[in-house]
């Protein structure tokens, strides 16, 4: 059964066979869910969809090589998620900042983004940080904070520069060179206080980049939220809502209940978004997530039920999308976008299945079609015919017959 509570199993009388679980195994496809586009502005969440970028088809995607996007692909993804009523995270870590998109790519990104998000009153917000300085090149002490911030500030007249909301995100190189939490203060702090609008801070977790373990100054998530905590009081004005990508409900919901008031929690727990999102008595959490750059027309209607006040079935669809999210998500996490762009690739939104740095390696053949099999059975393969035409085409060039 799909979401909508409509049979699936076999009415496409579409079928193939693939290897999951170490075995083949037919499957019939279903039919995609009854998702819909939004026909006013959601009003019970903030949602955006951290959108993954598309290499031309010719492009050299090998390791280290410069990235080099398919503008009209890349571009028209993030229409469709505006279409849906979503906003837009630009430049995140779905995107492979640190994984393949370097920062001249980054640039161009964020401003092409900012064009199009004005034309169609898209909301938009997009990551700053400080991937354009070579760590090794970083000196240590109060000058390498220094750079650091100074990195952070260029990044932000950029996001700025596309009238788009800045979302600071975690920096491998202060990482790298902080030695105590003050150094994470101090250098945030002086970020903040310049601020022109309030931001969004971004808590990513080492199972999305281990060069970000100890972040905030301790490898202890308690001692590391009381910093986190701390910089959030001391400027509450600028902070618009943090991002916490750390895959833990129980420390986002301790976290979100000990925000000042103002400060959103936007979720970044791509396995447990949908109870966190529907939230509970005490409040719920908004959402900044790479997941729904996979499954944007289910998360669409969802919130779509929510502004309605159906709040069960809200929870239903977003609930069917959840095991499609723990196998995208699943460990080497900081490997999902190759899920995402795969997903995109089956759906017809990209001509080819490649990504930057080379990362469409990233995952295994079985990995693939288990993927496939969960987002059949979540309604997200939006024209089966064609899903299953380029899965046919992917097993073949794996030696895998059908």
């Amino acid at each position: 059964m799909t979401a909508a509570g409509t049979a699936t199993a076999t009415a496409t009388g579409i079928g193939l066979t693939l290897p999951v679980g170490g075995e083949l195994r037919r499957h019939e496809l279903g039919r995609p869910g009854p998702w819909r586009r939004p026909d006013a502005p959601l009003s019970s969440r903030i949602a955006y969809a951290a959108a993954h970028v598309i290499p031309k088809v010719d492009a050299d995607n090998t390791p280290g090589a410069p990235a080099d996007l398919d503008w009209d692909h890349t571009l028209a993804y993030r229409h469709q998620l505006w279409s849906y009523g979503l906003g837009v995270a630009e430049a995140m870590d779905t995107a492979q900042r640190g994984m393949g998109l370097d920062w001249a790519a980054t640039k161009d990104l964020i401003a092409r983004s900012g064009r199009e998000a004005a034309a169609v009153g898209g909301r938009l917000a997009c990551g700053a940080g400080t991937d354009h300085l070579a760590i090794a090149d970083v000196p240590a002490g109060a000058r390498g904070l220094a750079a650091i911030t100074d990195a952070y500030r260029t990044q932000i007249d950029v996001v700025r520069g596309a009238d788009a909301q800045v979302i600071l995100m975690a920096s491998r190189a202060l990482a790298h060179v902080a030695t105590t939490p003050v150094d994470y203060l101090s250098v945030y702090a002086a970020v903040l206080t310049e601020a022109d609008q309030p931001v969004i801070l971004h808590w990513l977790g080492e199972m999305f980049d281990p060069a970000l373990r100890g972040y905030w100054g301790s490898t202890d998530i308690a001692a590391a939220t009381t910093t986190f905590g701390q910089l959030i009081e001391n400027h509450a004005d600028k902070v618009d809502g943090v991002k916490v990508s750390l895959l833990d409900a129980e420390h986002e919901v301790a976290l979100r209940r000990a925000l000042p008031v103002g400060v959103r929690l936007y979720t970044g727990d791509d396995f447990n978004y949908p109870e966190l999102i529907i939230g509970d008595g005490a409040g719920h959490s908004d959402a900044l997530l790479g997941i729904f750059a996979a499954i944007y027309p289910a998360a669409s209607t969802a919130l779509q039920e929510l502004d309605g006040g159906n709040t069960e079935r809200a929870r239903d669809i977003l609930e069917s999308t959840r095991a499609l999210g723990r196998h995208i998500f699943a460990a080497p996490t900081y490997y999902y976008k190759t899920g995402i762009a795969f997903l995109s690739w089956l759906n017809g939104q990209q001509p080819g299945f490649a990504m930057v740095g080379g990362l469409a390696s990233g995952r295994s053949v079985g990995h693939l079609c288990e993927l496939f099999v969960l987002a059949d059975r979540a309604g997200l393969l939006s024209d089966p015919d064609l899903a299953a035409g380029r899965m046919r085409m992917f097993l073949t060039v794996h030696g895998v017959g059908s």
